[in-house]
């Protein structure tokens, strides 16, 4: 797998969201944001994006307003 500066970046907003056990809705939609930034979501992103999908739905990282 490739490290990509945009798969980075991600890497770096998503923990940031992690390390509080929760994600606001502004979090979430930065993670969007740049994970789209560059027009492509390549395997390092779409890993990462998958894991955080996989925090969300068995409930280890909580989405709340905000």
């Amino acid at each position: 797998m490739k490290l990509t500066k945009s798969g980075l970046e991600l890497r770096d907003v998503i923990e940031k969201a992690i390390k509080d056990h929760v994600i606001t809705n502004s979090q979430y939609e930065e993670i969007m944001r740049v994970a789209n930034k560059d027009g492509i979501i390549d395997d390092h992103e779409q890993r990462l994006l998958s894991q955080l999908q996989g925090l969300l739905e068995n409930g280890t990282l909580k989405r709340v307003k905000g």
